[in-house]
Parts: C-alpha cells; structure tokens; sequence
C-alpha cells in the first residue's frame, strides 16, 4: 500500500478537488487580488447610501454658479452712479445737470408751442375788442349788452388757449414719459425714464403720477415745482430719485 500520489502526474501533488498552493479558495480573497471596501465605503466611482448627493444644474453651496443673479436688482453699485435693473442690466444714472439741460430744452418747446397759442388767442382778443365799434353810440339802448358780449368772448378766448397748453403740454410730457420714457429734451440729451422693478417704459398710470406731481406744486407761485425738480439733489440714496419719481416708481438713466 503506498501512501504517494495516487496521480504521479499532478505536478502539485494534491488531491483531486484541492486548489493549487499559492492561489486562494474559490470565493475568498486573496493575496495580490482586489479586495471589496468595508462595509459602509461606497465603491469607487458610485454614490453610497447617506452621502449627500449634488443636483445637476445647482451649484455647491458657497460656490456661486453660471446663470446665477449675483446682485439683486436696483442695488447701487458701491454708489459710483450705477445701478442694476431688470431686462436692463447695469446702467448709469443720469446725472443732475443731463438732467436739468433737458428740462431745459423741453421748456423751450414748450415755450415755443406758448408762444403760438398765445399769439393766437391774443389776435382773437383783438379781433374782437375791434367787434365792440359796432355796437354803435353807448347811448344806444343795445350797446352795452353788446359791450358785455365781446368781453365774455375776450375771456373765453384767452380761457380757452390756456386750456389748449395745459393740455399739450399734459399729452408732450405724460404721453411721451408714459409711452417712450423720453421728451425731446431727454431723447436729445440720451436719457431715458423707466421703472424701477421692470426697466420698461413707465406706462400711462405711473406716468401722470410723475407729471400731476409738479403741476399740483406749481399753483403754489411755481415754487412746489422748482422744488420738486430739485428734489433728487435732495435723495440720499445714490439714485437721484426726485419726489415724483420716488411716487410712480420711476429712475431716470442714461441710454
């Protein structure tokens, strides 16, 4: 009976079943062989339970991302005449003296417009100062009556032609605020209105506030409306916002 190999030929002289030496059990690890990661280690290149996880499209915290707002809108920017508006960007705000040289071309349109209307009214007037000869002797039993006519007609007239420049000059500064967001004066100057929140064109409501604002204060010998327009040296904010323009909302920039 020998106890040898029973199979000469096996170089490795083990029994059948039993793996090499030097080489692990089936199912074990071994030495020199990738080994799992303990039990709570995530694999490399996979997400484990309990780890937070980044959302795509939104930035780590305290990184700030592409596309993201980094300053909120109408913040001034560190008072240097900027400021950030929505649709609009950054843009400048129009300084005081674009600013008056505006209001300053508007009035000489409006000056000009008065001076037609005036010129109008003045030779109705005179026209009919001239009707009264026709009333005949101030003995006769009608002429006074005639007398009274003409003069009611001189005051409607002369009435009639300040109603007319009240109203153009309500269509040529409310409108073109309202709807353009630039007079002539401001057009000519490259300045423009627009609201605060949105960066567009004032629109019709916040335009007749910034408009009725100065002529209400102008019944008070024009005072009210010289401090009304003087008003945004008056802001401490940075944004040379005048009390009508802090009421409708309004910013006055550089286009």
């Amino acid at each position: 009976m020998s106890f040898g190999d029973p199979n000469p030929n096996n170089p490795y002289g083990q029994q059948p079943g039993q793996q090499p030496q030097g080489q692990p059990p089936q199912g074990q690890p071994g030495y020199g062989y990738p080994q799992q990661a303990p039990q709570g280690v995530p694999p490399q290149g996979q997400p484990g339970y309990g780890y937070p996880q980044q959302q795509p499209g939104v930035p780590p915290q305290g990184q700030p991302g592409y596309g993201y707002p980094q300053q909120a809108p109408g913040t001034l920017q560190a008072n240097s005449g900027y400021i950030n508006i929505p649709t609009l960007g950054t843009v400048e705000v129009a300084s005081m003296g674009r600013r008056l040289g505006a209001r300053c071309i508007d009035a000489v349109v409006i000056g000009v417009l008065y001076g037609i209307l005036s010129a109008i009214g003045l030779a109705s007037a005179l026209g009919l100062a001239k009707s009264t000869d026709d009333c005949g002797s101030n003995l006769d039993p009608g002429y006074q009556s005639c007398v009274n006519d003409a003069s009611v007609s001189i005051i409607a007239t002369m009435f009639g032609v300040l109603a007319l420049f009240i109203l153009i000059t309500l269509l040529y500064e409310w409108l073109l605020i309202s709807l353009i967001g630039a007079t002539l004066g401001k057009k000519a100057l490259g300045l423009k209105v627009v609201k605060e929140n949105t960066g567009m064109a004032p629109g019709l409501g916040a335009g007749f506030i910034r408009w009725i604002i100065p002529i209400v204060g102008a019944f008070l010998c024009y005072i009210g409306a010289i401090l009304t327009y003087l008003s945004p040296f008056f802001d401490n904010s940075g944004k040379l916002q005048g009390w009508h323009d802090r009421a409708a909302g309004t910013l006055v920039i550089k286009q």
